[in-house]
């Protein structure tokens, strides 16, 4: 999911009407600013392109975080999720494979060879001892002794053989084998997590809770990868602007109190300063005689609290004081 913040965007003779210190005074001298609402939009997009399928909510509506807001279509992205998911299978029923022994089966095999093995070699060592006494008495040739000798060495040989055989039957595949198992487990795992991750990209929920303030497609359109498709406002993004003469200026710090009336507003909004420009504005001349027009301005931000936020609305004009 993309998150693309934006700002209400307002045209110059609305920032010239709107934005600007009034020379206004309330009964007990207080010094009365004109400004306005602005809101700070978080435009939601999927990082795939896709056509819409679902869209879940419509504009004026409140959503809350993790609501669902769209669907693309996916039926690519759950292909290759089932794909990644039979490859993890396959690689797991390997490296479980080479975990195990050989099958029973086999190994009875070895067990049925060996104890023949075993057989013949005792046949073997019996036949020699028979020949070492009749050389003992002159009734063979040693050449017959150096024979039985040979069978009984082979013999025993074989026994040995297949010992180790149905030793090694009864053992896992080689450690390098199970190592190179287990990180093909683990690429086939990784390769899941990311089929998983583009299939819910696919699905886009709220990032934050807040008025869905525009839907920029409807239903079967096709939508560019990391193009807004919802436009949300929370409270919290909520912020008034006014200008203050760069005679004041020394006056305001961050974090400062005002009291923010508009039209409709049954009581003032306490909002607190929350930015002050560093770069200085000449008063537009479309307010300011020709005395005035001179003066330079200095852009103030002030954010109110999210309750109190949702009061206004981006573009509305607002008196600002503050609070002593």
């Amino acid at each position: 999911m993309i998150l693309v913040p934006d700002t209400f965007s307002t045209s110059r003779a609305l920032l010239c009407c709107f934005a600007i210190v009034l020379a206004a005074c309330t009964n007990d001298g207080q010094r009365i600013y004109q400004g306005y609402a602005e809101g700070e939009y978080v435009r939601v997009a999927a990082p795939f392109s896709g056509t819409l399928e679902v869209l879940s909510v419509k504009r004026g509506a409140q959503v809350k975080a993790g609501d669902p807001l769209f669907t693309l279509e996916q039926e690519n992205e759950a292909a290759a999720r089932r794909e990644a998911r039979e490859r993890l299978q396959n690689a797991e029923a390997q490296l479980s494979d080479l975990r195990k022994s050989k099958r029973p089966s086999e190994i009875e095999a070895v067990q049925a060879q060996l104890a023949q093995a075993e057989a013949t070699a005792q046949f073997s060592q019996t036949q020699l001892r028979r020949v070492e006494e009749l050389v003992a008495q002159n009734f063979v040739s040693k050449d017959r002794l150096d024979e039985a000798r040979a069978t009984y060495d082979r013999d025993t040989q074989r026994v040995a053989e297949l010992k180790a055989l149905l030793a090694t039957a009864r053992l896992a595949a080689r450690p390098d084998e199970i190592r190179a198992a287990e990180h093909s487990v683990g690429a086939a795992k990784a390769a899941l997590a990311q089929a998983e991750w583009k299939l819910d990209q696919k699905s886009v929920k709220a990032p934050v809770a807040g008025l869905v303030q525009d839907t920029y497609f409807v239903h079967g359109e096709w939508v560019n990868a990391n193009q807004p498709v919802v436009s949300l406002l929370p409270s919290e993004n909520i912020k008034v602007r006014f200008f203050v003469e760069q005679g004041r200026l020394g006056a305001v710090r961050i974090g400062q109190k005002l009291a923010v009336s508009c039209d409709g507003c049954a009581a003032p909004v306490a909002a607190e300063v929350s930015f002050i420009s560093p770069q200085a504005e000449f008063t537009p001349p479309v307010i300011y005689s020709r005395q005035e027009r001179a003066k330079l301005v200095f852009l103030i931000e002030a954010r109110p609290a999210p309750d109190d936020a949702a009061k206004l609305h981006p573009g509305q004009p607002v008196e600002v004081k503050f609070v002593p």
